[in-house]
């Protein structure tokens, strides 16, 4: 397990085995890491980014050197949109990905952005141990993707100017939802709805082509979110936008290791997971704390409001998603059977 000396330990150790992640020269398995947030150190920064820094510095240790990884932040190393894809033809190896960003090649991902679907980060994190997880594993197992890593993100809203709490506070207004069910909610809310992934928020903020985004506490600190926003809507207390954002890899790569190298990547990303979940609960107490020292407005939602979102879904994108195909209708009824 992660302990507060270990990781010390391995922080230390790190600058010298670094380069984007693991030094590459005594290494039989060279593994790329790549991600859309913004990169940092192993003990500063996107708690994203730093668990990708954990996990590459702790497969090379157990590894005694044998696998290695290299982090490539910022989509440096492949477009966000397109990682996903990537990783099924085993043109990229790991990445950690908002999983409803590839809806649009495999509409049952978008499960991992249900609105007010998963509305407490235990009943997200129930989803791996009950009959849903495995349901999602072996679907994206067999379109070739590994689930390393279960993070989820609670989120809030950001907007240029009125801030958006409950649903009618969305008319008339642009707003960035993260999933095309967040969408077709914001729309019945009387939103026009823009389609960008979270490390683009910011320039359609500052343009003016988006009024508002939502995304998690996270992002709406990474990405200085604050700079171009008047008003914050934390989801700290509650929340009915929670995002699945796994650590995921390669299937085609995976199955080409050996056994042992196999375990040491399952074991590393499972182990992670206790350190993905504080670092999102931390960041959705900070978020108001940076907005309010910006100046901005910072507004919460409470049971009632997260309420009146999750009826909209209920009848418009949980209908919609579960016409889709009968997994996705065997996703949403077992993800609806464990109880917030």
């Amino acid at each position: 397990m992660f302990t507060r000396r270990h990781l010390l330990a391995t922080a230390v150790a790190a600058p010298a085995i670094l380069r984007f992640g693991i030094g590459t020269a005594h290494a039989a398995t060279t593994l790329k890491i790549s991600h859309q947030f913004p990169g940092g150190t192993i003990d500063k920064g996107d708690f994203r980014d730093r668990l990708c820094r954990m996990f590459a510095a702790e497969v090379s240790k157990r590894s005694n050197g044998d696998i290695a990884a290299e982090i490539y932040p910022n989509s440096s190393l492949i477009k966000t949109n397109a990682q996903f894809s990537a990783m099924r033809k085993g043109a990229l190896d790991i990445s950690l990905y908002p999983m409803p960003y590839a809806g649009g090649e495999l509409p049952e991902t978008n499960i991992g952005l249900m609105p007010g679907l998963v509305t407490t980060y235990d009943q997200g994190m129930r989803w791996k141990k009950e009959p849903v997880g495995k349901a999602l594993s072996d679907f994206l197992a067999d379109k070739g993707i590994i689930l390393l890593t279960w993070v989820w993100q609670a989120g809030g809203v950001a907007s240029r100017s009125k801030p958006i709490v409950a649903p009618e506070d969305a008319k008339g207004m642009k707003v960035r939802g993260g999933s095309r069910e967040m969408d077709m909610v914001l729309q019945t809310a009387g939103a026009s709805v823009l389609s960008v992934p979270s490390n683009e928020i910011y320039a359609a903020m500052q343009t003016g082509a988006c009024d508002a985004g939502i995304t998690s506490s996270t992002s709406l600190i990474s990405f200085r979110l604050e700079e171009v926003a008047k008003s914050l809507t934390s989801g700290a207390g509650a929340s009915y936008w929670f995002m699945l954002e796994p650590l995921m890899m390669s299937k085609a790569i995976f199955d080409k290791l050996p056994k042992n190298q196999q375990d040491i990547l399952v074991a590393v990303g499972q182990e992670l997971e206790a350190f993905g979940r504080k670092g999102a609960q931390d960041d959705d107490v900070e978020v108001a704390k940076v907005y309010e020292k910006a100046g901005a407005k910072v507004s919460a939602l409470d049971a009632a409001t997260v309420g009146k979102w999750r009826d909209i879904a209920r009848d418009t994108a949980w209908k919609d998603y579960g016409a889709k195909t009968a997994t996705a209708a065997n996703l949403l009824k077992l993800a609806s059977d464990v109880a917030a």
